[in-house]
């Protein structure tokens, strides 16, 4: 059953792609209005779990519950933004066309949408750029543009498969200030994938994953303490090479209570 303190809830939750578990037995739970990373090398299901979440992903079996639904449920459509690697915008559109493209896709009523289009623009910074032709603009502004149709519907869980990767120190910077004002004040759960180690201290908690099985779960803080190490990277690795050192064993991930 659904805990209400949990945006998404996972157990036993398995993947198979040609015959090979691409994702081995996750059970996990993201606590609502908190940010998640979810962290590990290119390759190790990422991608895949998240999919999953949203209800794009097949032959997922096990439980998997999101705001209190079946992930993929009609009524979660609304409710939940996703952000894939790759942008998914019209490069013959304006920013602001696409925006208002996918509001109406969303079916909100012209006078809403334009507020909410203009909104959108605020918040990932592209106010400046809502005129021009996306297929102008940078990858990483493009990638905003696909964060900003996102957030159209004021998701409560925002999805978003590695935002950051090859953006510049400071557009990473202001991101993840976004992130936060998206949990801190609205109440947004945030799930954010990244290969990239050291984001992990941006992150309320960790899911740590390697090759398709959960390595850890828990507050960054926590990981240090508990693996005696001084950076969340050789947390992992020692996570890495303990599972290693028990080859054949299941790998027990360590967690402690969802904080509310």
């Amino acid at each position: 059953m659904m805990n209400n303190a949990s945006a998404v809830q996972a157990a036993g939750l398995r993947v198979t792609r040609g015959g090979h578990p691409v994702l081995d037995d996750l059970s996990f739970a993201l606590p609502r209005g908190r940010i998640t990373g979810l962290l590990g090398p290119s390759g190790c299901g990422k991608s895949t779990l998240m999919r999953a979440i949203v209800g794009a992903q097949a032959r997922v079996t096990g439980e998997l519950t999101v705001l209190g639904r079946p992930a993929g449920h009609r009524e979660l459509r609304s409710r939940v933004g996703y952000v894939t690697q790759a942008p998914s915008v019209y490069a013959d559109l304006t920013a602001r066309q696409n925006l208002d493209y996918f509001a109406a896709v969303l079916g909100a009523p012209a006078r809403a949408r334009a507020a909410a289009v203009e909104q959108a623009l605020r918040d990932v910074d592209l106010t400046s750029h809502a005129d021009a032709l996306t297929g102008s603009l940078s990858g990483g502004q493009r990638g905003r543009i696909s964060l900003a149709v996102a957030l159209l519907g004021e998701p409560e869980l925002l999805v978003l498969d590695e935002p950051t990767v090859g953006l510049d120190p400071v557009l990473r910077r202001d991101l993840w200030a976004l992130f936060h004002r998206l949990a801190e004040e609205r109440g947004v759960t945030v799930l954010v994938s990244s290969h990239v180690m050291d984001e992990a201290e941006r992150c309320h908690r960790l899911l740590l994953l390697r090759d398709g099985r959960l390595l850890a779960e828990d507050t960054p803080d926590d990981l240090r303490r508990r693996t005696g190490t001084a950076t969340v990277e050789d947390a992992f690795l020692h996570l890495v090479d303990e599972a290693r050192a028990t080859a054949g064993a299941a790998v027990t991930p360590l967690r402690t209570k969802a904080t509310p």
